[in-house]
Order: C-alpha cells, then sequence, then structure tokens
C-alpha cells in the first residue's frame, strides 16, 4: 500500500501511475486476506470483483487515448472532455472509485475491507489503509480535475489536435463495450454492494477449501492459549 501509493504519486505517466497503484490496492486486498475471517475472505472477493471493472475501465481509456494521441503523459489529458466526452466520464469514475470515493463501488469495497481488518484487531494495517487511501485519492483527482477543470486555453497539444471520434474503426467497438460495461459496472456495484456483498459471502460459506482454511485457522488460534498453560 505505502510503495505503490507514494511511487504512485511522482509518475509523469498514466500507464504507471494505474500500474504502481495496482500494487497499492493488491495491499488493501491483502487485509482482507490477513483478516483470516469469513467477513475477510468476503471483503476480499468482492473488492476483487469490482477491481475488474474498475482497472478495466481505467485501462481501456488510457488506451484509448494513447491511440488517438500517440502519448499517455498525465500533462497531456489537459482539457480532454471539450474533445471526448465519453473517456472523460469512464477514466473519471473508474479512478474516482479506484480512489475510494463515495457513492461508487470502491468506496464500499475498501469499507468492507477495512471493517473486516478492524475486527480481526489489524489496527495498524486499516489506518495505513486509511492513510494511503487519502494519498491515491490526490493523484487520482488531478487527472480528473486536469480533464474536467481546464479552460479551452489551457488544453494540451495533443487533446487540441485530437482526431474526430469514430467508433467505426477496425477493433474500436470492443474497446468501446468494455468501456461502458466498466462504467455501468462501476457506478451500479456502489449502489448495490449490499446484495453484492451477500452474494460474495455466500460463495466463501460455500467454498470448502476456504471454509477449511477458516477452521484450520480457529484451530491454531484455540490451541495456543492451551499450549501456553501446559508450559508453564
Amino acid at each position: 500500500m505505502l510503495l505503490g501509493n507514494v511511487v504512485a504519486l511522482s509518475q509523469t505517466s498514466m500507464k504507471r501511475m494505474l500500474a504502481y497503484s495496482s500494487i497499492a490496492q493488491a495491499g488493501f486486498v491483502i487485509i482482507g486476506l490477513l483478516a483470516g475471517t469469513t467477513d475477510g475472505y468476503s471483503s476480499m472477493v468482492f473488492y476483487l470483483l469490482i477491481y475488474l471493472f474498475m482497472n478495466l475501465g481505467g485501462f481501456t481509456c488510457v488506451i484509448l487515448f494513447s491511440l488517438r494521441t500517440g502519448t499517455d503523459r498525465i500533462s497531456e489529458y489537459a482539457g480532454l472532455y471539450q474533445k471526448d466526452p465519453l473517456i472523460t466520464l469512464g477514466l473519471s469514475l473508474c479512478l474516482l472509485s479506484l480512489g475510494g470515493i463515495p457513492p461508487l463501488a470502491g468506496f464500499f469495497g475498501k469499507i468492507y475491507l477495512f471493517w473486516a481488518g478492524w475486527q480481526a484487531n489489524l489496527y495498524g494495517l486499516v489506518i495505513l489503509g486509511l492513510v494511503t487511501s487519502v494519498v491515491s485519492i490526490y493523484y487520482y483527482i488531478r487527472v480528473v480535475r486536469m480533464m474536467v477543470v481546464k479552460e479551452p486555453h489551457e488544453m494540451s497539444e495533443a487533446v487540441k489536435n485530437y482526431p474526430d471520434v469514430s467508433w467505426d474503426l477496425r477493433g474500436m467497438r470492443p474497446l468501446q463495450v468494455g468501456l461502458v460495461l466498466s462504467v455501468v459496472a462501476t457506478s451500479l456495484a456502489g449502489v448495490l454492494s449490499n446484495p453484492l456483498f451477500t452474494i460474495a459471502n455466500d460463495a466463501v460459506v460455500n467454498s470448502p477449501i476456504l471454509q477449511s482454511s477458516l477452521e484450520s485457522t480457529t484451530t491454531v488460534a484455540t490451541i495456543k492459549p492451551v499450549i501456553n498453560v501446559d508450559a508453564r
């Protein structure tokens, strides 16, 4: 979490920024894994599910922008909303969700993970996760602000020379479908977070592998005090 977010702060390339932020996202998922409880595993499954769409949408937008401009530098996204509203909307929602901004899916995913970690007494990891989440919000919102808030005269050269948007070119239609699907899933998953978490919880409860892991963890936790008493 710490390494990924700190390094992502200094990136000038969108692809590298998303790559390092993925390292940080893996750190959040590990909280659910280390919790070793049903809620921990359920929150981990839920977060991985929504992360699939958040990350897919983000990288789809970056790929489309790179194909149309030949660059992926963050500074070149300035004023993009004036030339390509769809990419601007899609990338903004995915980045804000990755940052954990409510009411998007990423916010509820992190809440579930942090709550499971807190119940498992992983206080240090949860606090670190909260702090690094605030750090990540900065570099995510920086990109959104650059795309949306910039005045027309502040547009980057890449955006000024932005080609006409056409989805009829070869290979563009699958990218468009993937982008729209990711944006819809990221938006609706926040509204439907409770039933989706219930589905994830049922999947964990009905998984023999995860249940055996939970039972072994519980057994070890029960045996340890007995060993300590006998040693005395």
